[in-house]
């Protein structure tokens, strides 16, 4: 039994309902806000990209916000730390997207990767098996990235042989735009694979196939690579190739190092540059 004065009795009850109402009036706008921060999240980035906690905590969503996101299915986790849009189809470079631009990292699809994307393989892959993956010296795949399912291997590679913004360009891919290796740039990734993991032999029909590459990027790119063995192997394909471009090169620029480089066991020396190549590359010569 409520205790004091009619009065006050009525007082408690008018105040109780103010309380109820301020109540549901607050939940309301709670919701309101929740659904226009979701909404505006949606419409400004684009379909088929990762989105890090991270960035989205930089921008105004707590983790709170996160969970309730999740909860009412806009949004899914696909690792600690990395979520979709529910539903989405996102595959490895919508993943590129959110490291290149959401936490700034130079990794980025390079060697045959993409030349693919480029369409510079002398080959259609329907379904490639892999995506070749560089980034600078110290830069690793996050946790979520490496062990999520993209349909296909991830190859990555941490070095720091060519600058990490050198030679690469935009590329379109669906709704969103990725960074990638330029043609010239692809080739030397692939030749810093090889002979290990990349055949010299393939890294040849891939260089025939670079009959336009800007002799200014090539260059610069030849003058800022730090490895001896991909330098001599580029300059020889090229040539082996006979790509007019080559012409325009500056080779007095270009430190190709002393000594040679034993690339095969058992192949055959190209004096010119100094390397052992496999005895079939060396046949036929141009």
């Amino acid at each position: 039994m409520y205790k004091g004065t009619y009065s006050t009795f009525i007082r408690h009850k008018i105040n109780k309902k103010f309380d109820i109402v301020y109540f549901i009036m607050y939940i309301g706008t709670m919701s309101t806000k929740m659904k226009s921060k979701i909404n505006q999240l949606l419409t400004t980035t684009p379909h088929g990209v990762v989105l890090l906690s991270s960035w989205l905590a930089n921008k105004g969503y707590s983790l709170d916000l996160l969970k309730r996101y999740k909860k009412s299915q806009w949004l899914e986790s696909i690792g600690s730390g990395a979520m979709i849009r529910c539903g989405d189809s996102v595959d490895y470079n919508g993943a590129v997207y959110a490291l290149q631009t959401q936490i700034s990292l130079s990794i980025h699809a390079g060697g045959k990767t993409a030349l693919a994307l480029l369409g510079k393989l002398h080959y259609l892959e329907l379904s490639p098996k892999k995506a070749v993956l560089f980034g600078f010296s110290g830069e690793k795949l996050p946790r979520w990235f490496a062990n999520h399912n993209w349909q296909m291997g991830v190859e990555y590679h941490s070095t720091s042989f060519l600058p990490s913004e050198l030679g690469l360009i935009d590329f379109k891919i669906k709704d969103f735009s990725i960074k990638i290796s330029s043609a010239a740039r692809a080739i030397m990734e692939c030749l810093y694979l090889a002979p290990e993991k990349q055949e010299l032999q393939e890294c040849y029909e891939l260089m025939e196939g670079l009959n336009n590459l800007r002799p200014t990027l090539v260059q610069e790119l030849l003058e800022q690579c730090s490895s001896i063995k991909v330098k001599r192997l580029f300059l020889y394909l090229a040539e082996k190739a006979g790509h007019q471009w080559l012409q325009y090169l500056d080779l007095k620029k270009i430190d190709l190092g002393s000594g040679k480089r034993r690339l095969v066991v058992h192949g055959t020396y190209v004096e010119k540059y100094k390397i052992t190549v496999p005895r079939g590359l060396a046949q036929n010569e141009k």
